[in-house]
């Protein structure tokens, strides 16, 4: 009997001490890391072939965070944040036109286009340094229980890291969506090579701001925490500095998991 006392005893004086430890976080140093799956958005009046058409590409993205509980269910938190953002469009598309190819059209006494057509893959792999500040509104399963649900959201500043147009593939070009003019194949060049690799950071815009948000679930433990969550970002900036390319604006899904570690 008095061992089944001192058991108990041990049991509730631990479970006390969870609680009071639980009780005494006040602010949470944390990791998070998972996918982001970007896309470029065209924006604004300035829209043509060759800034609409992106679909979606998957990239890392992981940050560090404060956060500062404010309220049992509610919190803030600052948090930077590496985000991989572009798109991709793969397949028969338009492009500038190349400049070796500017004397067919002046030969006939027509005028340059701006654009001509090819079947190649083309990525733009855009990298993101965000820092955000975050509100977070926690929602307990129930008041004893060690699992919530959380909504998150705030705005970011972005520094554009890096930036690169990656294309690949071999095609005829074409001055004409229907394929009805195959200019390499008049001037007798053959299927042109689209494998390359061009550094575009230069073209767009250093800086940029959006919102960004997250729902997630969480579990907490004696003084930490780990839970998973998905959301995403958008930056209200168009990234390009001329309009030659047309007008693109960042955003992206993600989806995370994390750990954090309670301090007093």
């Amino acid at each position: 009997m008095k061992k089944h006392l001192l058991i108990s005893a041990a049991f509730i004086i631990l479970i006390g001490l969870q609680t009071k430890a639980q009780d005494s976080v006040k602010h949470y140093v944390g990791i998070k890391a998972g996918l982001s799956i970007p896309n470029l958005t065209s924006g604004g009046s300035v829209q043509n072939e060759l800034n609409s058409g992106y679909s979606s590409t998957v990239g890392p993205n992981f940050a560090a965070f404060y956060e500062c509980l404010v309220s049992k269910k509610f919190s803030l938190s600052t948090q930077l944040e590496y985000s991989a953002q572009g798109g991709q469009k793969n397949g028969f598309q338009a492009l500038p036109t190349p400049p070796e190819l500017e004397p067919y059209f002046t030969a006939q006494q027509r005028p340059v286009p701006d654009v001509v057509y090819a079947d190649f893959d083309s990525k733009a792999k855009i990298d993101y340094l965000m820092l955000s500040e975050l509100a977070k509104f926690i929602m307990p399963f129930n008041s004893k229980s060690p699992f919530s649900f959380y909504l998150e959201a705030g705005p970011f500043a972005g520094l554009l890291v890096s930036a690169h147009q990656v294309t690949s593939g071999s095609s005829d070009i074409y001055a004409d969506k229907g394929k009805q003019e195959n200019i390499t194949e008049i001037t007798q060049q053959g299927p042109q090579s689209f494998d390359n690799t061009t550094d575009i950071k230069d073209d767009l815009h250093k800086g940029n701001f959006g919102i960004e948000g997250d729902a997630g679930f969480a579990l907490k433990l004696q003084n930490s925490k780990i839970f998973i969550e998905g959301g995403g970002n958008y930056g209200f900036l168009n990234i390009q500095k001329g309009e030659a390319n047309g007008k693109n604006h960042i955003g992206a899904g993600t989806v995370r998991a994390g750990y954090a570690f309670g301090i007093n």
